[in-house]
């Protein structure tokens, strides 16, 4: 492998995680050592307690130009039994891991989003661009198709028209039409975009984790069922929250709801942290 240096950086304040792939001058291009430690990195933070919330973002101003061409297609050719092994590494941190990881993640993009980027993109729960960042599905461009799973996971989450018009063309587009056509969430001025993802990852940190946690791992697996399978595993989903749950947060929110009258739900979660006075209240 060429690169021994260390080309992930984690930064931890308050709860939040915020992994850089830390590639500046390649535009945070993924080499075989990023994926790895990519990889890594993901696996610790996941059972890391003071881990709450997982940022995913680039160093330098770009969130990731795809996949590194020379070192991770060129750079493997020869070598076909490393490629296997480097593409399974890459899909996992990417999808797998990501799409079901415990908890809330974030994408923060600016600068660069290009071909493989969307994987892990479309992989964290949220996403927050600079109105002025760059998206792009080159793939058509320089002779193949969006591969790994970008084209499942491009499709999966746009309108069809949207993903076949990005995909075919490779046009890039700024962060106003990724919120537009559903790739994000939404945009915001580039001064602004720290600020904007902090206050949603400050959201999240007063949600139950469990209740959190299973309510988006939820909306995910829904996406591929009918509405009997919905209904029997949204049931069981819902119980089993209530068996490993230590805010117990069904019956703290009803309390301090109905008993106390100290929150609305419309307008935010109950009190992390007081299960013990509102049973005393009982």
């Amino acid at each position: 492998m060429s690169e021994t240096k260390k080309v992930v950086r984690v930064e931890k304040y308050n709860g939040v995680t915020t992994v850089f792939l830390n590639r500046p001058e390649k535009r945070n291009a993924m080499s075989p050592a990023l994926h790895e430690q990519m990889d890594q990195t993901l696996l610790e933070l996941e059972g890391d307690p003071d881990t709450k919330i997982v940022i995913i973002r680039g160093e330098g101003g770009n969130f990731s130009a795809g996949q590194d061409l020379k070192e991770f297609f060129r750079g493997l050719e020869d070598n076909p039994a490393e490629a296997k092994r480097m593409q399974e590494i890459a899909n996992r941190w990417r999808w797998e891991r990501l799409y079901n990881y415990d908890k809330p993640t974030i994408s923060m993009v600016e600068g660069y989003c290009v071909g493989g980027a969307f994987m892990q993109l479309l992989a964290t729960d949220f996403a927050i661009a600079a109105d002025t960042a760059q998206f792009s599905l080159s793939e058509v461009n320089w002779g193949i198709l969006p591969g790994a799973l970008v084209a499942k996971v491009v499709v999966d989450n746009v309108l069809f028209r949207h993903a076949l018009y990005y995909s075919c063309l490779g046009d890039a587009f700024d962060g106003k039409e990724a919120a537009r056509v559903g790739f994000i969430n939404y945009s915001v001025p580039a001064e602004k975009l720290e600020d904007e993802v902090a206050k949603l990852a400050d959201k999240l940190m007063k949600k139950s984790p469990a209740v959190l946690r299973a309510t988006k791992q939820a909306v995910r697996q829904v996406r591929t069922m009918d509405f009997n399978q919905a209904y029997d595993y949204l049931h069981a989903k819902n119980m089993a929250i209530r068996v490993n749950d230590p805010e117990e947060s069904y019956r703290t929110g009803l309390s301090q709801f109905i008993d106390k009258k100290s929150y609305k739900p419309v307008q935010g979660p109950f009190t992390l942290g007081t299960l013990l006075t509102d049973q005393t209240a009982k």
